[in-house]
């Protein structure tokens, strides 16, 4: 498959009272066109940082990102990024929170309206259309958010830590309703989570990442066939593959005395 992203050398230092802080060693990741893959570290790592970096939103200290082959250091609106916090508009309606992408983009009303609508009706949020968020439960205004992250129509999508808030049977129902939106759509995806099940049963690929500074400690390739059924986490190989992150997390935390 072809490269859909891929940073070049990125690194991050940022200046302190004390001297520089380097939050991201120059580092080199290429992921490919329609896959699934997942940053997975300790906090501090520079899971959030890199996110910020791919989005533009943040110029790396040395190094660019390619998109498409394309330069796209600094650049914005190259790639959809949700935050574990869904962000919608208590104003606005459940359609209307999902066609804000498109409306920024410059789309009439009417048509990103009748764009969004079946979208709304397949994935789970038929009936709740014209409600607001506020009626909404932490599922469905996850629903909500990343099906706005996914009509603002980039080939890329950063999800940073989507379903951590959420309770466990929910969390559960959302990974699969996830796996059947990528099915279907096959985008790119980045996803962070602190959730090492939740890595390995979505994921095609794992980036373990240490921290001081934030860096990739192994690649784990995932190479369950899909659609996956639940009884994965089961198996030799599922088990195996996840006692390997947990030891490279071990030995990627920080100590105390570090901390």
């Amino acid at each position: 498959m072809p490269v859909k992203v891929h940073l070049d050398h990125v690194g991050m230092a940022f200046p302190t009272p004390t001297g520089t802080f380097r939050a991201v060693a120059p580092l080199d990741l290429s992921i490919e066109t329609g896959r699934f893959i997942s940053l997975v570290g300790p906090s501090g790592c520079g899971k959030s940082t890199l996110f910020n970096i791919i989005a533009g939103l943040l110029q790396p200290t040395e190094g660019r990102v390619l998109i498409d082959g394309d330069d796209a250091t600094g650049t914005i609106g190259r790639v959809g990024y949700m935050l574990q916090k869904d962000l919608l508009l208590a104003w606005r309606t459940v359609l209307d929170n999902v066609i804000l992408g498109m409306e920024i983009q410059g789309k009439p009303l009417k048509q990103a309206r009748e764009r969004a609508l079946p979208l709304l009706q397949k994935y789970g949020l038929a009936g709740f259309e014209y409600l607001y968020p506020n009626s909404l439960s932490g599922g469905m205004r996850q629903r909500a958010a990343l099906l706005r992250t996914l009509l603002f129509d980039t080939d890329v999508i950063l999800l940073d830590e989507p379903f951590g808030a959420l309770d466990a049977q929910t969390k559960l129902q959302m990974q699969e309703w996830l796996m059947q939106l990528w099915s279907d759509f096959r985008k790119t995806v980045v996803f962070v989570t602190h959730d090492v099940e939740e890595a390995i049963y979505l994921s095609d690929e794992i980036h373990l990442m240490g921290t001081r500074p934030g860096r990739i400690l192994e690649t784990i390739a995932i190479d369950s066939p899909r659609p996956r059924r639940r009884s994965i986490v089961l198996t030799p190989e599922f088990i195996a593959i996840k006692e390997r992150c947990l030891e490279l997390l071990t030995v990627a935390a920080p100590t105390l005395e570090a901390a």
